[in-house]
């Protein structure tokens, strides 16, 4: 059963059409992997869906219920979390307030202090970063900032994780390390994911299924298997050479 369904999704800015009739679906339980070249409009769909921008046409359905145009709160509140490609913590607070507020104020109900607190540090252990009143964020590197990002999500609740450039700025073993924490999320938390990446290798080895974009419109949509030999999208990354 699909969980997100995208249909004919066109945004455009003035004159610019950045996406074009991008359909897709999302199943339940699934990874998907959104991924394309620079400029391929893969940003703007993940956008369109996150609540950031309002399509121009087309249709977004999450659980059956149409969300084109809703705002970034009301899409988080129903069920919808998301990552940002630059991790922006609030420095004059704890790794565990940051992730904390997530929780308190990410949710279409009323948490209690105490809850946040619980969810925070559900989140925080999830990811593996130190969920101690006293642990700040000064120091902390790309990967661990990744990690933030993660857990300010996850602690929102969401059915369904949109995550944004995970692997942007990580060495190889961070990236690694990354695609497993995303395939232990969806294990254990039973979060369905659509992975918005540029980086494919280690993409491939987690994802259900690729949806490939170039120039704003799909151009693959199938396993990773057949993606990676697919002639459209080995010349989309590689060159017509290739």
């Amino acid at each position: 059963m699909a969980i997100l369904e995208v249909e004919d999704l066109t945004k455009m800015f003035g004159g610019f059409t950045a996406i074009k009739d991008v359909s897709f679906e999302v199943g339940q339980g699934e990874i998907l992997g959104l991924i394309g070249p620079n400029g391929s409009g893969k940003s703007t769909t993940f956008n369109c869906i996150a609540g950031m921008y309002a399509p121009t046409a087309g249709r977004i359905r999450f659980e059956g219920r149409d969300i084109g145009g809703l705002t970034a709160n009301r899409i988080c509140h129903a069920g919808i979390g998301r990552t940002y490609q630059i991790p922006r913590p609030f420095q004059n607070l704890s790794i565990l307030e940051n992730v904390a507020l997530s929780a308190y104020f990410g949710q279409d109900r009323a948490v209690s202090r105490e809850q946040a607190w619980d969810q925070a540090r559900e989140a925080l252990e999830l990811v593996g970063l130190p969920s101690e009143a006293g642990a700040t964020t000064e120091g902390l590197g790309a990967a661990a900032l990744k990690k933030l990002e993660l857990a300010r999500a996850l602690a929102t609740q969401p059915r369904l994780l949109l995550a944004d450039e995970s692997l942007n700025g990580l060495d190889h073993t961070e990236m690694d390390q990354a695609a497993d924490m995303l395939e232990r999320i969806r294990t254990e938390r039973g979060i369905t994911i659509v992975w918005v990446e540029h980086i494919m290798g280690v993409l491939m080895r987690v994802v259900d299924r690729v949806v490939v974009l170039d120039h704003g419109e799909v151009i693959f949509n199938g396993l990773p298997d057949s993606a990676q030999s697919d002639a459209r999208v080995i010349e989309v990354y590689l060159g017509a050479e290739a």
